[in-house]
């Protein structure tokens, strides 16, 4: 096996980490503390190419495969968690499932605008009773004379109501057969009638993305905007979070490499008892284990990448992936504020927006507990 990255993989992280450095990290934050969503700075994450990434270049993307991806989101989280968001949320739960269900119509109609970072794109999956439990979702779509009506609320959703949101994929009950729910996905794009997004406000992380709460009221959109097959949306559901996985692992990744070079850094100016504190044996085991640990989780995860571009089936690769560098990230980065001490504990020492930002990550995309639930039901359990 090869473990080395090819010439395009390493010029996407090289390319990624000086935007980052250059671009992100003097705003990050600022844009924390105002929890202010960057019009300006979404459209130069565009301009370097990371919108569409892997996406084909037939519908306007940069046709690259899924570990130059999933790279770019891991060194865009190693500096900011809320732009990693916003560009892993696009490309994999608002870009991904049209590029993969979608008609040629659709695709050709929605896809390119999505790829230039002035316009983004969401995934209308979670509701205030459906979380985990996705089959408990409440929201109807009713299909009468040609027009399906959608009623119903979703929350928690990424890139929802910022000023640049192009639309939202949505799952909806579509029907009930024998006392069983049908579920399908329907087009809803920005400014149709009765379809109203706010951003949710007071997050503890995440603070620079936009997340919203998304309202349907008697929403009316045409019957050929429907995504996919008609009862096909909880195939379409899966399919996306299994894309998804991959990315939220990528950023528990990426916020661990970020969170260890902040400790290793730390700890090699810091000095106690008259020598840096890396050199108590102490922290430099500690630093030796999150060396460890992000080492176990990027040759995991980028296997998990590999797969996918084989055309091998992932799923389990992906659960593991997500759980792994979901928890990796929850424990260096706590270990980076012991490291950091009182400081640590400081907003003016970037290692705390890494302790808020990873929280999340053992949360969204299916929580620890059900990725478990998952790897479990792969291995026949």
């Amino acid at each position: 096996m090869d473990f080395n990255l090819n010439e395009e993989h390493n010029l996407i992280r090289q390319t990624v980490r000086d935007f980052a450095e250059r671009e992100i990290r003097p705003m990050a934050r600022e844009l924390d503390e105002k929890a202010e969503f960057s019009t300006e700075l979404t459209s130069k994450i565009g301009e370097i190419g990371l919108f569409g990434i892997n996406t084909a270049v037939e519908y306007g993307g940069q046709g690259m495969d899924t570990l130059s991806y999933i790279i770019a989101i891991e060194e865009l989280a190693r500096i900011d968690g809320s732009q990693a968001a916003t560009v892993a949320a696009h490309n994999s739960l608002g870009i991904s499932p049209l590029l993969k269900f979608g008609t040629e119509e659709q695709k050709h109609r929605l896809i390119p605008q999505l790829c230039t970072g002035k316009a983004l794109w969401a995934f209308g999956l979670t509701e205030p009773e459906a979380g985990s439990d996705s089959r408990a979702s409440k929201t109807t779509a009713n299909l009468e004379n040609g027009v399906w009506i959608i009623n119903g609320s979703k929350i928690f959703i990424t890139n929802g109501s910022a000023e640049i949101s192009a639309g939202v994929t949505v799952q909806a009950v579509s029907g009930n057969a024998g006392g069983k729910k049908e579920f399908s996905c329907i087009i809803v794009e920005k400014g149709t009638p009765g379809f109203t997004a706010s951003p949710i406000h007071n997050k503890m992380m995440w603070r620079a993305s936009d997340t919203a709460e998304m309202f349907f009221d008697d929403c009316r959109v045409p019957e050929e905007n429907l995504l996919g097959k008609r009862g096909e949306g909880s195939k379409i559901m899966l399919s996306t979070l299994d894309g998804g996985r991959l990315s939220i692992a990528a950023m528990g990744l990426g916020h661990a490499q970020g969170a260890f070079e902040l400790a290793l850094k730390y700890a090699q100016e810091r000095k106690q008892f008259g020598r840096p504190i890396a050199k108590f044996q102490v922290n430099a085991f500690k630093l030796a284990d999150m060396a460890t640990k992000i080492e176990l989780a990027r040759t995991f995860l980028y296997k998990a990448c590999w797969m996918k571009d084989q055309g091998m089936p992932f799923g389990k690769e992906a659960a593991m992936a997500k759980l792994y560098c979901s928890e990796i990230a929850k424990e260096i980065a706590d270990e980076a504020v012991q490291i950091h001490g009182g400081y640590g504990l400081l907003k003016d020492y970037e290692i705390e927006r890494h302790f808020r930002d990873q929280r999340l990550l053992q949360i969204g995309e299916g929580t620890s507990e059900i990725q478990r639930i998952v790897i479990a039901k792969h291995l026949g359990i």
